[in-house]
């Protein structure tokens, strides 16, 4: 606005500041000015401009949420000030504020309206940040349960070798609406989140995968890609060293005493020593 004087452009963006039509945002350059949506215009009518400026922080860190302390680093204002005015947002349920499995003491702070990421909630394996091991332990079981019953009905077709071997292929989509229909869970359950299950029961040895390619538009396909899964069973029973929790630990390059993952706190080492 080359044509306005200095003074009337600072009394033009006040005026749309207090009126809520503009957002007020902080860079290394100095301060921005963005004109803002008619519905949060609206919802931050009659704040001032510390609250307007942490409404936006916190808004642009979308469903994944932000630390009080990232909130002081952005807004450069004082701790006391930026948890008065959380609270307040909270009364008014602009925001609100969701514990994190990756930090149990810290809260994270979102849109009200917002639903949390899977990095924040831990997705469907948790439940008010608790790990849900019998339910995560009951979906093992009945994902390879269907696996099993698959391979069973293509060695009972009497077909040729490799025809058995193809059918007892199924597909991650075709597990996932199994588990759907059986009413087991009470959260929504995503493919992915069934992948995550079979993952386990390939690591475990009783699952193995392949990738097939697909045509664009078949269902339970990604990229042109499918992934299949189908119950196996060994032919000889492992060596002693295959049964440890070593033998198939996913992890093993990583794992060294001292580390973050070592013998002294592997559970799964534990559990088998109890065992």
């Amino acid at each position: 606005m080359p044509h306005m004087e200095a003074q009337q452009r600072a009394m033009a963006i006040n005026r749309l500041l207090s009126m809520g039509q503009l957002d007020l945002l902080r860079s290394n350059a100095g301060l921005l000015y963005r004109i803002k949506e008619s519905q949060n215009a609206s919802k931050m009518k009659g704040s001032d401009n510390q609250e307007k400026l942490v409404y936006q922080i916190i808004e642009d860190a979308g469903n994944k949420g932000i630390w009080s302390r990232d909130i002081r680093y952005k807004s450069n204002l004082p701790l006391t000030e930026i948890n008065k005015i959380l609270k307040n947002l909270e009364s008014k349920k602009l925001i609100k504020a969701v514990k994190s499995v990756a930090a149990s003491k810290k809260k994270v702070y979102m849109l009200y309206n917002l639903q949390p990421d899977r990095s924040v909630t831990g997705g469907a394996w948790y439940s008010d940040q608790d790990f849900e091991s019998e339910f995560v332990e009951v979906l093992n079981q009945q994902c390879f349960k269907f696996l099993q019953s698959k391979a069973e009905a293509a060695r009972e077709s009497k077909q040729n070798p490799m025809i058995q071997r193809n059918s007892s292929f199924a597909s991650s989509h075709e597990v996932w609406k199994y588990i759907c229909e059986l009413g087991i869970s009470k959260v929504e359950l995503s493919m992915e989140d069934i992948e995550t299950i079979l993952n386990t029961l390939i690591y475990d040895g009783k699952v193995e995968m392949t990738i097939i390619a697909a045509k664009e538009g078949t269902v339970g396909s990604v990229d042109g890609q499918m992934k299949l899964y189908r119950a196996v069973s060994p032919l000889i029973q492992p060596t002693g060293l295959v049964r440890t929790p070593c033998g198939l630990c996913p992890v093993f390059d990583d794992c060294h005493e001292g580390g973050e993952i070592s013998p002294s706190n592997c559970i799964y080492m534990t559990e088998w020593l109890e065992f």
